[in-house]
């Protein structure tokens, strides 16, 4: 208990506004494109050459820059910048200016209380960044009342208008079994190439569904009726080659490479060292759908020696499959890949999906900022009572989950800080109240976070959820959420009961050879015995009789369907520890026995298995001896923490382990900062990154339609000498 009172009050210190280190400096990305130099480009952002150098360790002064190459440079832009989507789509498609403005004038503005930054570009429509270039305290110090601004005025901009050439495009209508991939792969285009096109896209959700009609770039040479175009190698004759072998190589008759190669018969023949032309061997791609191919989009700063090595081809490999490698390799670019390909990768809806190593992939030029909103109930407790705050605690689950997450979540941002990564964050106490979370969210600036935690009542998960979309900013939650309303921005992190129950029936699918399977499900579980059932149609049923006072099973019954020939599998489901107890302690009499008390031979074997671990099967009535006996294996969203770096932090910190709970606020908050930390748009980033998983917790994020992304990944664990093994 103690060390959950110095958990309230670290947090009391931390309530209302807990500010990690900020950066003061603002930082870009660049491209580098042909011809530009690192002159050239610090021109651009008004900084020197010496300022790109120090960031970026890789390029030494004098030294070209290589295309492609991605910069971080510090500085505002303050030249004029075109984001053309011809460099996306590698023809003209359309333009996009968004020249830096320079302003015609400024006006002054005092601050006020209550007032926001955001309110502020708001009220003058500009941006932040403009607001901030000519207030540089802003980068470094908090908005304060009657602070003076200078505003900067701008022409309105023009109208300009750039209609699409429609000789250039054709309209497209999605086949079956296609996607977003699949398509862009066809005409050799990026997937923010086709948002550009088709604005009508979701630009969060990938789905596509048949008949869905695209506009998308003609082909080039499709619009020539009989166009035919013919590609050929050069190739250098060695020793001892003949026309056979040619044939057999190149798949060329001889009398074609003669009738291309006239000096052939001029010398008498084929000669080593000849140099002929060879008509490029054309390679019937087939359909191309999630059928015949995977997909893989290409990100920036991948090379090809990287790229074969992730997908065990070689280049030239690589090459006949994706012939626009040839013109060199390109962030965005979508390759196809072999169905059957496997590697240190995940393949999701035929998307290869990066398994990144965050902790490799960190930009420390990136400040995740992110809003703790948790129901810690200060207003509740009196800190100068000890004896009665320990009574409130212990008597409220909220409050209890919160410190825990809470106290878990300090240490990865801690964690995260001696990585170098700046982090903001403000804790705010919602009091487990809807209409105090609405006041909240109403007096925040909520647009300029890049995520939410918390909260953990579903009425104020549903608001914030609700608040936040309209700035597309994530919210995560932390425990069990169901929400009867699509929340197309909410990360459930805790993996659900469904998924949970097809990891359990999927493990034991892929384990079971000629087990008998046996369920014994009360009335109340009667869905999970049917998923049993759909899975493995052979299985027994053991009846349960429920009465008013008794629920159990008939002991003579149920070792009438055990077999002592093969080992016995048995699900268990129940809520009700009456039945769990009376059943483990039946099947661990029956276990390693004969029924024949003369026969040493031909002895029953039982398994325990569930696919629903509650706390029934916790109860201290139920024998963990008997469990282990069993080999009693469940699926688990968590698993057992062993003494670690997490551990060690948590104890100096708060001077006691970390619950289960504290174990979980560190591995969700660890996950979502260094994700922010790699690329600062959860959202963009869980597009391409798969599974990962830290000291308790797994997490795998799949978007369902627009209710959200849920987290699909889960342990299989088993009970074995009186330990808690991981099986999966």
């Amino acid at each position: 208990m103690k060390y959950i009172i110095n958990q309230l009050y670290v947090i009391c210190a931390f309530c209302f506004l807990v500010s990690c280190t900020a950066l003061g400096q603002k930082f870009n990305t660049h491209e580098v494109k042909s011809g530009e130099t690192l002159e050239s480009i610090s021109k651009m952002y008004g900084v020197s050459p010496a300022n790109i150098l120090q960031y970026n360790k890789e390029i030494k002064a004098g030294q070209a820059l290589r295309p492609n190459t991605i910069l971080v440079v510090p500085g505002a832009k303050v030249t004029s910048q075109t984001n053309d989507a011809v460099a996306v789509l590698n023809k003209n498609v359309m333009q996009d200016s968004t020249n830096a403005r320079e302003p015609i004038g400024f006006t002054t503005h005092k601050v006020k209380k209550k007032e926001t930054i955001f309110g502020i570009t708001q009220q003058y429509k500009i941006s932040e960044e403009e607001l901030k270039r000519y207030n540089t305290v802003l980068y470094a110090s908090p908005l304060q009342k009657k602070m003076e601004l200078r505003i900067p005025k701008y022409k309105a901009p023009a109208v300009v208008e750039n209609p699409l050439n429609s000789d250039d495009y054709e309209k497209y209508i999605v086949a079956p079994k296609e996607t977003r991939w699949s398509i862009a792969h066809k005409y050799g285009i990026s997937i923010d190439s086709m948002l550009v096109l088709n604005p009508g896209l979701s630009k969060t959700n990938n789905y596509l569904s048949e008949g869905y009609e695209l506009l998308m770039p003609k082909i080039p040479g499709s619009t020539v009726s009989n166009q035919v175009t013919e590609l050929f190698i050069s190739y250098t004759v060695p020793a001892k080659m003949n026309f056979y072998r040619l044939e057999q190589e190149f798949g060329v008759k001889s009398d074609e490479i003669v009738r291309l190669n006239p000096e052939i018969t001029e010398r008498g023949g084929l000669k080593e060292g000849m140099v002929i032309r060879i008509p490029e061997k054309k390679v019937d791609p087939g359909v191309i759908n999630t059928d015949n191919y995977i997909f893989y989009e290409v990100k920036p700063k991948q090379n090809e020696f990287r790229l074969t090595r992730k997908f065990g081809m070689t280049w030239a490999e690589l090459i006949q499959l994706n012939p626009d490698l040839k013109d060199g390799l390109k962030a965005g670019m979508i390759l196809k890949l072999p169905k059957d390909n496997v590697g240190d990768f995940e393949v999701r809806n035929s998307l290869v999906l990066d398994k990144v190593d965050l902790l490799d992939s960190i930009n420390v030029a990136i400040t995740p900022k992110v809003l703790f909103l948790l129901p810690f109930r200060l207003d509740k407790l009196n800190l100068e009572d000890k004896e009665g705050t320990e009574k409130i605690i212990d008597s409220r689950n909220s409050l209890k989950y919160s410190l825990g997450l809470y106290s878990g979540a300090l240490v990865a941002i801690d964690s995260l800080q001696s990585l170098g990564v700046s982090v903001q964050v403000k804790t705010l106490d919602n009091q487990l109240d809807l209409m105090h979370t609405k006041k909240i969210l109403q007096s925040e600036n909520l647009g300029s976070y890049n995520a939410i935690f918390g909260p953990l009542d579903v009425a104020s998960l549903k608001e914030t959820a609700v608040q936040a979309s309209k700035y597309n900013i994530p919210v995560v939650a932390p425990v069990p959420a169901k929400s009867d309303i699509s929340l197309d921005n909410v990360f459930f992190s805790y993996t659900n009961e469904e998924v949970l129950v097809e990891h359990m029936l999927d493990y034991v699918e892929e384990t079971h050879t000629n087990e008998t399977i046996l369920v014994i499900a009360d009335e109340k579980s009667r869905s999970r015995q049917n998923a049993i059932l759909n899975h493995f149609p052979t299985a027994k049923v053991v009846v349960v009789k429920e009465e008013e006072k008794n629920i159990g099973i008939n002991r003579d019954k149920l070792q009438a369907l055990l077999s002592n020939k093969v080992p016995n599998w048995v699900f268990v489901e129940s809520e009700n520890y009456r039945l769990v107890a009376s059943v483990v302690s039946i099947l661990n009499a029956f276990n390693n026995t004969a029924f024949d008390p003369l026969s040493e031979k031909d002895k029953v074997k039982v398994r325990m298995f569930t696919t629903d671990m509650n706390s029934a099967f916790e109860k201290d009535v139920i024998s963990n001896t008997h469990l282990s006996n069993l080999n009693f294996t469940y699926p688990s969203v968590n698993r057992e923490v062993t003494n670690n770096s997490f551990v060690e932090r948590y104890r100096k910190r708060f001077g006691d382990n970390p619950d289960r709970y504290a174990v979980r606020g560190f591995d969700v908050t660890y996950d979502l900062l260094l994700k922010l930390a790699y690329k600062n748009d959860l959202i963009d980033v869980s597009r391409f990154i798969g599974e990962t998983e830290y000291n308790g917790n797994k997490f795998d994020y799949e978007r369902k339609g627009i209710s959200g992304y849920y987290n699909q990944a889960s342990y299989i664990m088993m009970m074995d000498d009186l330990r808690i093994k991981e099986l999966k």
